[in-house]
């Protein structure tokens, strides 16, 4: 039972490892999210194009916008309305609107109420458990077909690394916390690998549906949405497509009721409508500028920038810093394919933060060239006219004619010889 419970637990950790880009908690940084996560409604999209069963619905971005969708919802099969706030947050239902209005989630049976909902919930922040504290702005609304769920279910896919591929995690216990589930009642869990090659079997499609309770035309229903679900997995190039609840109406129709989908950035090249789908209206502008130049960039709220490549590294360089009495300002990782072009960029998402007082390089050249990096620095330093002060310290490949070419460059840049001594001159210029 012992050994049950842990591979249940490894399971359901690995639902949110895919999403992690760091986290580090002795300088508060929160994790960040570097791959794609798409709004609620952006997700059903993506589940009816593979006939996955949802509910009908549509997004508005205007009161009348969703006043006509509720009405058109009413005139055909809808007998109540779910209006719910759309932000990539949990907990909106018991949100609170910093205009006083409370629940982000609103049910109805009047399509003329629907306006007045969305009148206020537009254009207002939204303060969730999960959001910052001054909440997040409402641009979006999701208005569609509310559905009375006799039995909710717990269905996942993901890839995991023991497996070596994908894994589909099942549980006759939905809507509720799966981690808890995997606590306490491991048994009401089922674990199921799918042969990469075979694809999941009716067999094993049938097999879930009834260890989640599903009989008769439900459990048929149930196989044939299995089945779609790993099409959308592998049709999306998904790392995870959580449904909770995966659930049962009132009338025996077997819908996925909300979705969880995240996606393998690698794929970006092959899935370029999918990842258009992407409003970035809850991303940081500096991410979003970073992405378009191939960094990795997390804001801080210190005082000092860090420049590194690797994610590793970085958070050693934070650690030192802090150390030494300082106070990261961000997380910038160049990469390996470092270009002068991206360190100018860099150096230019870095200056544009108004709480920059100076900016620590920190390179470990193993395929990046120093002399790139180098040139870079000179090259921002001169066309950007910076006026903060910077430390730089640089080692391994070409490192010899990286600090000739700082020494040459008659610019006011402190070098250091190790990372120690770099934090040290950073925390001392500010």
């Amino acid at each position: 039972m012992a050994s049950k419970i842990a591979c249940c637990k490894n399971l359901i950790q690995n639902l949110n490892k895919f999403t992690k880009f760091c986290s580090h908690a002795s300088i508060g940084l929160h994790q960040q999210q570097r791959n794609l996560n798409l709004q609620e409604y952006a997700s059903k999209k993506l589940m009816s194009e593979y006939g996955v069963n949802v509910q009908k619905f549509g997004v508005a971005d205007t009161p009348s916008e969703a006043s006509d969708i509720g009405k058109n919802l009413m005139a055909d099969t809808a007998t109540e309305l779910v209006v719910k706030a759309q932000i990539l947050a949990g907990g909106r239902g018991k949100g609170v609107f910093d205009n006083g209005f409370k629940g982000g989630v609103h049910l109805t049976k009047d399509a003329n109420a629907v306006e007045d909902l969305a009148t206020n919930m537009l254009g207002n922040k939204l303060t969730t458990k999960q959001t910052p504290p001054g909440g997040v702005l409402v641009q979006k609304l999701m208005v569609c077909e509310a559905l009375d769920i006799e039995r909710e279910t717990y269905l996942a896919i993901l890839m995991d690394r023991e497996a070596k591929g994908p894994v589909i995690v099942a549980s006759p216990e939905g809507g509720m916390d799966i981690e808890e589930v995997a606590e306490k009642s491991p048994e009401k869990i089922l674990t199921e690998k799918v042969d990469i090659f075979t694809g999941v079997t009716t067999e094993q499609a049938e097999k879930i549906s009834a260890f989640i309770g599903l009989d008769g035309d439900e459990r048929v229903q149930g196989t044939e949405q299995i089945k779609k679900l790993y099409d959308l997995f592998l049709g999306v190039d998904a790392t995870q497509v959580e449904i909770n609840p995966f659930g049962v109406t009132d009338k025996g129709e077997v819908v996925c009721f909300d979705a969880k989908i995240n996606f393998d950035d690698n794929a970006k090249f092959r899935q370029q409508e999918v990842f258009d789908m992407d409003d970035e209206t809850e991303t940081d502008p500096r991410e979003t500028e970073a992405a378009k130049h191939d960094l990795q960039y997390i804001a801080l709220d210190g005082n000092i920038a860090c420049m590194v490549n690797g994610a590793g590294l970085a958070m050693a360089t934070m650690d030192i810093v802090k150390l030494h009495g300082g106070w990261p300002a961000n997380f910038l990782d160049l990469g390996g394919g470092v270009t002068e072009d991206m360190v100018y960029h860099g150096f230019n998402l870095l200056a544009a933060d108004k709480n920059v007082k100076a900016i620590l390089v920190n390179i470990f050249g193993g395929i990046v060239n120093c002399a790139t990096i180098a040139k870079g620095i000179t090259n921002a330093y001169r066309g950007m006219n910076l006026n903060l002060p910077i430390v730089v310290r640089l080692e391994g490949t070409n490192v010899d004619e990286a600090k000739r070419i700082l020494s040459e460059s008659n610019m006011p840049i402190e070098t250091a010889d190790n990372l120690d001594e770099a934090a040290l001159k950073a925390v001392a210029a500010v």
